[in-house]
This record gives C-alpha cells, structure tokens and sequence, in this order.
C-alpha cells in the first residue's frame, strides 16, 4: 500500500505530511535484492525522498537527496519528482551488521560522512544544501537539513518493520513543519507527543490488520488520527489533500542513447572496433539496454553531426 496525505492542524501552527510507502520499500527491495539492513536504510532515504517530494510545488519539480558515508553501505540516493514518482538505489545492497538496542543500525551502516539535497525547480541553477550526517540514522539527518540548510523548524519521523523472510510488512513516514504564526504552545504538544510515540510502521501494521475492505485514503486517514488523537483539541489535525506517491523509475532507451553519446567519439568509437557492442545497466531498476554494432555505430555518426 502507498499514499500520501497533507493535513494542517485547527490552530494553523503546524502542517504535517504523512505518507505510507509499504509498497514502495517492497518494489524497491524486490528490485535490489537487499539484505534487511540493505533494505530499512534504502527504504527510509526512499520515504523521505517522497515526502520532500510532497512539499515541492510543481509536478514537474524534481529533488535528490543523497546519504554518503564511510559505513559499508557506502552510498544511498533517491530521488523524488512533485507528481509523486520515487526511485533510488543503494551501493552495497547485502550489508549486514548486528542489531543495536533490538534495532537496525541504520547509522552504522551509513557511518561518518554527509548529506546533500539537490533540488531542481526549473530554474537556471539547482539549488544545492549539504550538511554532515549526524547520526546517519536518516530521519535524525533529515530533521538536522530542514533547520541547518533551510532554517525551517521541522520534525523527520520514518520507520519500517520487516518480516523474518526480508519482505517488507510495513514502512511509512512524517514530516511535520511549524508555520509562520504558530502558537507557541503547539510546540510544547508536538514535543511531548512525538516523544512518546511509537514507531510509524507500527502503528501502520496495527491498523492495516483491522482494515480489510478499507480504501488507501482510509488507512492512511486512520493513521493519522492515531498519532495526533492525543493532542489538545485546539491542534487536532484536519486532511487538506490526499496525494499518490510510489516507485516509478522513467530510464528510457532515449536517455541511455545519450549516456553512451557522452563519452565521446573516440571512445565510442573504441568500443565498436574492440567490442561490437554495449551493454547499459540502470542503477536505479536494474533495467539493462544492450546497444548492437548498428546502433552504436548510428550513435557515432550522430556524435559527428
């Protein structure tokens, strides 16, 4: 299951951004066959790529947020378009390393290292903000981005829980930001509430046990109710917009043809005399685009135009 939903609360001081990504973790799992550790860590940078993405204006808009360390996972990225659309990759799928505390070490996986967003709004330079990982732990990362880099007062939650066969039971996420006029007081709520709250996922199995027959905007609708029930009436939360948000990866033979173009001439033209073909690989699906002897030769002869 996958969606996502915008919500404000009555006094207008905060505006969360709540999505289920169940499905989005499992496709993405399925894709790079990860490990469970592989899987929490590329599934929590995957949801809050989505997330980001929901608070991008246009369709069109497209953000990259990208966790680099010197911890065994080396290398996560995703990417997030404002229709929604998510993909993403990470470099060492089959890392394993114990638990820590009964959970999946996250942080030790990704290790010392930073985080970059790179957010490409159409204008004619994309604006880029990096910070140094601080736990490595993502949601942790991501809240530290959100203050450091857009000096926006925002809180990161993310979660998954993951069955004894690596399949994904349940995986979701929050993002909730303080506006302009917030009532000084809602701060004190959210603090004591989001200090005593569970891990998403686990609400997020909970309720997806009991809600056969439910539509999507229902579980997720109930989700939310569950979290922010306990707040004072006056910052009960109220739906403004439910929005789709899943796996889409739009690689095209187009987009390969100009991969191959880029490496010039005289490579390419090595690569018809030595090999006679070519074979591209997508990081973020797996897709593979075999290129014959014809085709890169008309390739070559576009190179020359």
């Amino acid at each position: 299951m996958n969606k996502a939903l915008i919500a404000i609360d009555k006094s207008k001081s905060f505006r969360v951004y709540l999505a289920i990504t169940t499905t989005m973790v499992e496709d993405a799992r399925k894709i790079h066959d990860t490990s469970p550790l592989a899987t929490a860590a590329m599934g929590r940078v995957l949801t809050g790529a989505g997330l980001m993405g929901l608070l991008l204006k246009n369709e069109q808009d497209k953000l990259t947020i990208q966790f680099k360390g010197d911890g065994p996972a080396r290398e996560i990225l995703a990417t997030a378009k404002g229709d929604g659309s998510v993909k993403g990759y990470i470099s060492n799928p089959k890392i394993e390393l114990p638990l820590r505390d009964g959970k999946f070490d996250v942080g030790g996986a990704m290790g010392i290292g930073e985080l970059t967003v790179i957010k490409d709004l159409g204008l004619k330079e994309p604006y880029i903000g990096k910070i140094g990982l601080v736990t490595g732990e993502v949601a942790d990362d991501l809240t530290a981005y959100f203050f450091i880099s857009e000096q926006q007062s925002s809180s990161v939650a993310l979660s998954e829980k993951i069955d004894v066969d690596g399949s994904v039971i349940a995986a979701g996420g929050m993002i909730i930001q303080m506006l302009p006029e917030a009532d000084p007081k809602s701060v004190d709520a959210l603090e004591e509430l989001l200090d005593k709250m569970p891990p998403i996922s686990g609400m997020l199995e909970d309720i997806t046990a009991n809600s056969k027959g439910k539509t999507p905007e229902a579980v997720i609708l109930a989700l939310l109710e569950n979290i922010f029930i306990k707040l004072p009436v006056e910052y009960q939360v109220e739906p403004l917009e439910y929005r789709e948000l899943g796996w889409n990866c739009d690689c095209s033979l187009e987009r390969l043809e100009k991969v191959i173009i880029s490496i010039g001439q005289k490579d390419l033209k090595d690569i018809i005399e030595e090999d006679g073909q070519a074979e591209l690989v997508c990081q973020f699906c797996e897709k593979k685009y075999h290129f014959d002897k014809e085709h890169l030769t008309r390739l070559l002869n576009e190179c020359r135009q």
